[in-house]
């Protein structure tokens, strides 16, 4: 066991030590159903406490990388190859209405003393017209909060403000060409549907089954563009497993394939550390990362974002360039306010405490 744990780093302990074992599962150091040592084997090698490492199997658990058996252990259930068959039945999937719990609301009175401020701080700025990709300052601040939440790291020219995700998916069908075939999950936001059919482009509806798109009908689809919920697809609830997570990985390596990663809601995820992604996972460049604030500050807003693959950026800028943001100045500084602020994340904790206690 090679692991290194930095004592006077900045990133806990238990993540340190999550991240390295996390790295030889998927590189294969630890084979399908192998045992992973005992927690206080590694406790006692690395000069660490049981708990640190038991939180660190915790989220290994979680993620789907490995399984804990009763008085047996840590076994790996995690393979890179999976995929592309498979004997599982589709799961019952139950549609679930779309509401929004006044608990999880964000405080309104915090949104309307940032209006006031905003409003009092830039004046008649506030009424300018924005670039076509939105506020730079905006899509700094966005940058900042992916790197430091979600572990995406990129340039602004690659976040694109737009209103809302049907929006986005509308900037996607230009940018992409309407000659794709595009693969959804099925059951899907119906707006996702409606948005490729009004486009007139050809879509699939992959079956979801428990962990994920079944695998026979992704191996089999004619489409290059693969539209994904996998931090939790709406209605079904089906969250997409970490083999499921590489299996899309793989799918897109074949060459002008594009994966596009609707990241909506996970901001609520009640693990201790940020759901890994499709656009940090892969090293293809070729993922379509999305999220709005429908969910987390509220639907009016009709604000999102997007963040195009290194690839795309020329693309989008000679296809797209002439389109207006949609977004108005006041709500673009407003909501950079609430991240900057800090606002915004103190309401997501808060929610994500508050989900912590509610789950059994």
């Amino acid at each position: 066991m090679n692991y290194i744990i930095d004592t006077h780093s900045k990133i806990p302990l238990y993540i340190q030590l999550y991240n390295q074992i996390k790295n030889d599962i998927v590189m294969g150091a630890y084979p399908y159903h192998s045992k992973l040592p005992s927690k206080r084997t590694i406790a006692s090698d690395l000069g660490i406490s049981v708990v640190t490492v038991q939180h660190a199997y915790e989220l290994l658990c979680d993620e789907g990388y490995i399984e804990a058996r009763k008085r047996s252990g840590f076994f790996i259930i995690f393979r890179r190859t999976d995929g592309f068959i498979t004997t599982e039945k589709h799961s019952e999937l139950h549609h679930h209405q779309h509401h929004r719990e006044d608990r999880f609301a964000f405080p309104f009175s915090v949104l309307a003393k940032t209006m006031r401020k905003i409003i009092s701080d830039q004046g008649s700025d506030i009424l300018a017209k924005t670039p076509h990709a939105g506020l730079p300052e905006f899509r700094e601040i966005i940058k900042q909060y992916l790197a430091r939440n979600r572990g995406i790291y990129v340039d602004i020219e690659q976040i694109i403000i737009g209103s809302g995700a049907e929006y986005l998916y509308s900037l996607i069908v230009t940018l992409l060409g309407k000659e794709r075939k595009f693969a959804i999950e099925w059951p899907s936001y119906e707006k996702i549907e409606g948005v490729y059919k009004n486009a007139g482009i050809q879509y699939a509806p992959l079956p979801l089954v428990s962990d994920g798109i079944d695998s026979n009908a992704l191996a089999q689809t004619q489409a290059t563009v693969l539209h994904v919920s996998p931090f939790r697809s709406f209605p079904s609830g089906v969250m997409a497993s970490a083999s499921k997570k590489y299996e899309y990985i793989r799918w897109g390596q074949t060459p002008h394939r594009i994966i596009i990663e609707d990241d909506f809601e996970s901001e609520f995820t009640i693990l201790s550390k940020p759901e890994e992604t499709l656009f940090t996972l892969t090293k293809n460049d070729n993922v379509i990362y999305l999220n709005t604030f429908s969910k987390t500050i509220s639907p009016s807003l009709r604000t999102g974002y997007m963040v195009l693959p290194k690839s795309l950026i020329k693309p989008f800028y000679e296809k797209l360039s002439f389109i207006s943001c949609p977004v108005p100045t006041f709500q673009q500084l407003l909501l950079a306010q609430l991240i900057s602020n800090g606002d915004f994340e103190k309401h997501i904790n808060r929610i994500r405490r508050i989900k912590r206690k509610t789950t059994v």
